[in-house]
């Protein structure tokens, strides 16, 4: 078994750590040695980084936001995601270089080359599959919502948002081989079972 390098992408409130845990517990049943991470905090140094990225009230500079964003992959990659695949794990990450892109380069409207370069750089690899959970920004922000109190991100006005996701259709219009781009106003199981059907074959496990 070849190990993969999938990611979970999309807006707020769009499902992807339900999602996660699902494909996470139908790999277990099946005996497939996988890792659940996320970004930002998926390594010692990355908890530091999401307090400050996302619990603070404070303004913060875009560009501020950006390098931390990438001293969290940076490190996540070298400590967390390349040991895993190496130990012949599939990772399952939770945002990662398309999420820096879409909220940094098109929300914050940051450079976008600059950004993309940056996030070059600062990523140890690139996924083998990117899995977009897409929906209207106004039904994730509902969503999310419910979860308890916003974070710093998630009180960004709606056009902020409208754009981030505009943002991940266009990265998935421009690599569709890489991407699974997902209807997310569907119930969780169905989401879950278009996902699995997908992935089920990549991850060299049987598709019940």
């Amino acid at each position: 078994m070849t190990p993969r390098f999938v990611t979970f992408e999309g807006g707020e409130g769009a499902g992807k750590s339900t999602l996660i845990a699902s494909v996470s517990a139908a790999l277990t049943s099946r005996g497939c040695a996988h890792v659940c991470t996320l970004e930002p905090g998926g390594s010692p140094l990355g908890q530091s980084l999401r307090g400050l990225l996302l619990d603070r009230t404070e303004p913060m500079a875009p560009v501020a936001e950006l390098f931390l964003y990438l001293a969290d992959r940076a490190e996540h990659g070298r400590t967390v995601i390349e040991p895993a695949l190496a130990a012949g794990q599939h990772v399952l990450c939770d945002r990662y270089t398309e999420s820096t892109i879409a909220y940094q380069g098109y929300g914050r409207q940051l450079p976008l080359p600059d950004v993309v370069t940056a996030c070059r750089i600062a990523e140890p690899r690139r996924p083998d599959r990117i899995v977009l959970l897409d929906l209207p920004p106004e039904l994730g922000l509902a969503r999310a919502g419910r979860r308890g109190a916003a974070d710093r991100i998630e009180r960004e006005a709606l056009d902020f948002h409208q754009r981030l996701r505009a943002g991940f259709q266009a990265l998935a219009a421009q690599d569709p081989d890489r991407f699974l781009v997902v209807d997310a106003t569907q119930s969780p199981e169905t989401v879950f079972a278009t996902v699995w059907a997908d992935l089920a074959p990549r991850l060299g496990v049987a598709d019940d």
